[in-house]
């Protein structure tokens, strides 16, 4: 399996949220499946079959986890010779030439992208156009919506 590149506090995140399902939502459910049990009939207990349906969700996700972990190449931005350019784990403000509006994101993985906490992954259109280039530069991004021009503002390596 192809290795997969993760910075340390997306891993970090990864592995708390392994911890949680393991250690807290997994024996939740393993006693809600015994307390739906105990109250007889299984083939008409919604109970029992919601509770079955999230154990199914918990195993499936920790197996996801564990795979991605221990294939993760972690990446820690602030030891990367990147010589000032918008490389993986760089935080980097850019500015919309068109509507003037700015917007940091951080370039990550794909399994750790959020774009609500302005985490993109590198295999997006706007990281794709901004990677190599440098802090003043303006780089043209082609998405679905349509081509927008912005200009990196500037790059940071936490």
């Amino acid at each position: 399996m192809a290795t997969i590149p993760l910075t340390v506090r997306g891993a970090e995140r990864l592995q708390a949220e392994l911890q949680r399902l393991k250690h807290v939502d997994r024996p939740a459910v393993i006693s809600a499946i015994a307390e739906a049990r105990s109250h007889g009939d299984l083939s008409e207990n919604a109970e029992y079959d919601a509770a079955r349906e999230r154990q199914g969700f918990i195993e499936g996700r920790i197996a996801e986890l564990d795979g991605t972990l221990s294939n993760a190449q972690l990446i820690e931005p602030s030891t990367i010779e990147a010589d000032g350019r918008v490389v993986f784990g760089a935080t980097i403000e850019i500015e919309d030439l068109e509507s003037g509006a700015k917007v940091t994101y951080q370039i990550v993985g794909d399994v750790e992208a959020d774009i609500r906490a302005n985490l993109i992954s590198v295999s997006s259109p706007v990281a794709r156009a901004l990677i190599g280039k440098y802090e003043g530069d303006v780089v043209e991004v082609k998405a679905p919506a349509g081509s927008r021009e912005y200009e990196i503002i500037s790059i940071k390596y936490l």
